[in-house]
């Protein structure tokens, strides 16, 4: 069921419902584009939203010019900091911006960002980024493919480490929110890596080069379950991973013939089920548990590719209003699924 839309000012590639509390309303979304030329450039701008699905309301309420940005979070509820939105950009920043409240009367309510630090990480570009539970540091995946660890401390970010990863461009880099001194990454050189933060980098813990046949492009655990992660890639597969075992996924199914998984995000309170944006054919909700993921639900009302997608937090029966946005046609789009989401 399709509740609003709008074109954002640009190719649009992450979108990102607030986790914290009193601010789910608050949607973010980012765009990257390239200015091809003598001097090509690449600008970006965050856009904030009111979202209200009762009365289908997407009102943009601020919006942030920046560098072309890859890929934007919200630090995690579970962090002492309140919310903050930290940007991964093509001139090589992280930039984290504090979420306002606007507290004049005489202005329309609503909330702003603010930004609050920035680090130049590298010459590279900054591909992806995560946030470690504790709100305190940030994994960066960059296009030479390093790997930069940056922490956040009273407003002033730094980089802690960085290594050489990946032989080529890293899309994926991800904290593991259950053992936090553990990184995972993944690359165009189709390598699905595991870090321990607590040794030398170059100390891996696991490496699998041999499974994903193309580029990885995003890595997700599961909230409700410390042992199952999942990685999506350009070959079309989403794969279950043990990560007692990784030698091989315990599973992997096709869930989009002609669509490369290019996020996966979880529901915020049913185990098991997952939004994917699966790039050339639209967005796809799957659940993973047992021994036959399936798919519940698929989207297919963008009219390039699938990039962005995010569940709205809240009260139990409005957790399945979703955001999804595409970037060719700058369409961003909130909708809710037409069928009876499993538990």
């Amino acid at each position: 069921m399709d509740i609003a839309h709008c074109h954002l000012d640009g190719n649009a590639d992450a979108v990102e419902f607030c986790p914290h509390e009193s601010f789910h309303n608050v949607l973010a979304a980012c765009t990257y584009t390239l200015q091809e030329g003598d001097q090509p450039s690449r600008t970006g701008s965050i856009s904030l939203f009111d979202v209200d699905a009762d009365s289908s309301r997407l009102s943009l309420i601020n919006r942030v010019q920046t560098a072309g940005i890859f890929d934007i979070k919200w630090s995690p509820i579970s962090g002492t900091v309140g919310p903050l939105l930290a940007q991964a950009d093509a001139d090589g920043y992280v930039r984290v911006h504090k979420l306002e409240s606007c507290l004049d009367e005489s202005q329309v309510p609503g909330n702003s960002l603010l930004e609050i630090s920035d680090e130049h990480v590298s010459s590279s570009m900054c591909l992806c980024i995560d946030w470690n539970p504790s709100a305190t540091s940030l994994a960066v995946g960059l296009s030479d493919g390093s790997v930069s660890i940056t922490s956040l401390l009273e407003s002033q970010l730094s980089i802690s480490r960085d290594w050489k990863a990946h032989d080529f461009e890293v899309w994926a880099a991800s904290f593991d929110i259950h053992q936090p001194q553990l990184v995972y990454t993944g690359s165009d050189d189709c390598k699905f890596s595991c870090w321990d933060l607590r040794d030398d980098p170059s100390n891996i813990a696991f490496q699998n080069r041999k499974v994903h046949t193309m580029g990885i492009c995003c890595i997700a655990k599961s909230p409700s379950d410390p042992y199952t992660l999942l990685t999506g890639s350009y070959d079309e597969h989403l794969r279950v991973w043990d990560v007692r075992s990784t030698a091989k996924p315990v599973h992997e199914t096709s869930i989009s013939l002609g669509g490369g998984v290019w996020r996966i995000k979880y529901h915020p309170s049913v185990p098991d089920l997952v939004l994917t944006a699966c790039m050339h054919n639209g967005f796809a909700i799957v659940k993973v548990k047992g021994d036959q993921p399936e798919v519940v639900e698929t989207y297919n009302k963008h009219g390039s590719l699938a990039y962005g997608a995010d569940w709205q937090r809240g009260r139990l029966e409005k957790n399945n209003v979703i955001a999804t946005c595409s970037f060719y046609d700058q369409l961003l789009r909130v909708w809710m699924p037409e069928g009876n989401i499993p538990e």
